[in-house]
């Protein structure tokens, strides 16, 4: 298992690239089986649940070729597919499988699916998709292990979320573009990533309206063609490396980014006293060498704050100056990060769903990543860490951020990837064991 070797203490400062959204790539690449044509998908991350996808599509019998000559680029083509039954164990690893569920149903008219494994950040069910398609006419049975649901053609109807729901939303969105007749889905996620999935089957043929609404009205058609399209930038990985800045008091542009997509998350950065800038591909922020302020959060929906950008708060008010709160309203299970932060000195307490801070000195030492975005906030904590610091099991950061040792290098961090096999004669030439 790979480990994160950070020395903290340099103010970030410089640009970084920002790579097309791990939310926005999966369930695009995942629509992408109900086309009778080749698509062309550009701005791919270098991400392992991109690599997860590859292969879950090319165990269907999917034929994908990725491009680099440009920013990489993958081709897939369906028109090989095998099977709708994707594999158990890839399933198991990556919760965003269920977003083929609604797809392989579509066109397919029948999939058996392993129910999606993921991180551990609290319960998030299936029911929503589940419910949507069976308004839509699926005949759905479940036992222990699987799901399977099987349609003639799907047929529209009018769907009402009872809570928001990202992924419900794409699923059903998804399948109601090649049913008959008429969906209309009410409480709609507002999220960037959603709104680009509804670009993206428009591109493919398809007729849905109300993007970015709340409410969104779907025409099915007979069937999808061939597209060319490109992947939104990732706000949460733009989000991350502006938190990096400020914590370390430095200065970091994060270039090919829109700021209308996290809105949200540079009004909270504006109050930690950071100088926020930005043009037309970039945003800037600029701590001028002071020490930023706590700053209170409380989680929504978009265009709320974002749950994903919950952790890396944390990191930051757990080094700024005065008291704060983080109030998670998403997932109930996702405060695993704080006992880390709290092996590094964070005076952190966490009450229910909030987590309650005093900013003071974190100094290095060896914590263990449990999701993707608690693993970020370790990183963020250990470059403005005292010291030297390890963090265990980045696989996790790998499945949402790509290549973060070599941009934060760029920036400044010292900051190093070690092997297991590498890594107790590397720690002891770094510390001096």
């Amino acid at each position: 298992m790979d480990k994160l070797f950070v020395n903290g203490g340099v103010a970030l400062k410089g640009d970084v690239e920002i790579a097309g959204a791990k939310n926005a790539i999966l369930p695009i690449m995942m629509a992408s089986v109900m086309s009778k044509s080749s698509i062309l998908i550009h701005n791919i991350p270098h991400l392992r649940d991109v690599t997860m996808t590859l292969q879950l599509l090319s165990k269907l019998g999917v034929k994908c070729k990725l491009n680099y000559l440009k920013s990489l680029s993958v081709e897939i083509d369906s028109t090989s597919l095998q099977s709708t039954s994707p594999d158990v164990e890839l399933v198991q690893s990556m919760r965003a499988s269920i977003m083929l569920m609604g797809p392989l149903l579509a066109r397919y008219g029948e999939v058996k699916l392993y129910y999606p494994g993921g991180c551990v950040i609290g319960s998030r069910p299936i029911d929503l998709h589940i419910q949507g398609l069976q308004k839509m006419g699926a005949e759905i049975t479940q036992d222990d292990e699987y799901i399977f649901a099987r349609a003639t053609r799907l047929k529209g109807a009018e769907i009402t979320f009872p809570v928001v729901s990202v992924t419900g939303t794409e699923n059903i969105m998804s399948a109601a573009v090649l049913a008959e007749g008429e969906t209309i889905i009410n409480n709609a996620a507002l999220e960037p990533e959603v709104s680009n999935l509804a670009n993206y089957l428009n591109q493919m043929g398809g007729k849905i309206s109300g993007i970015g609404s709340n409410r969104l009205i779907i025409k099915g058609v007979k069937e999808l063609h061939g597209a060319e399209y490109p992947i939104v930038s990732d706000r949460v990985e733009a989000s991350t490396y502006l938190v990096a800045g400020i914590m370390t008091q430095g200065k970091v542009r994060a270039k090919h980014t829109n700021m209308n997509n996290f809105q949200a998350v540079i009004d909270v950065l504006k109050k930690t006293g950071a100088k926020i800038s930005s043009g037309n591909d970039w945003v800037e922020a600029d701590m001028l060498g002071k020490k930023p302020k706590a700053v209170d959060v409380v989680t929504q929906p978009f265009p709320g704050f974002p749950t994903d950008v919950q952790a890396q708060i944390v990191a930051l008010n757990s080094v700024a100056e005065g008291s704060a709160y983080v109030e998670e309203t998403i997932f109930e299970s996702r405060f695993h990060h704080v006992s880390e932060l709290q092996k590094m000195g964070a005076d952190l307490k966490q009450v229910k769903n909030k987590v309650y801070s005093n900013g003071v000195k974190l100094h290095g030492a060896e914590t263990i990543a449990s999701d993707l975005r608690a693993s970020a906030s370790l990183v963020l904590a250990s470059l403005v860490a005292e010291g030297s610091s390890v963090i265990d099991k980045v696989q996790h950061i790998d499945r949402g951020y790509e290549l973060i040792e070599e941009k934060f290098s760029c920036l400044g961090a010292d900051i190093h990837r070690l092997h297991d096999n590498h890594f107790i004669a590397k720690q002891k030439s770094v510390v001096g064991v």
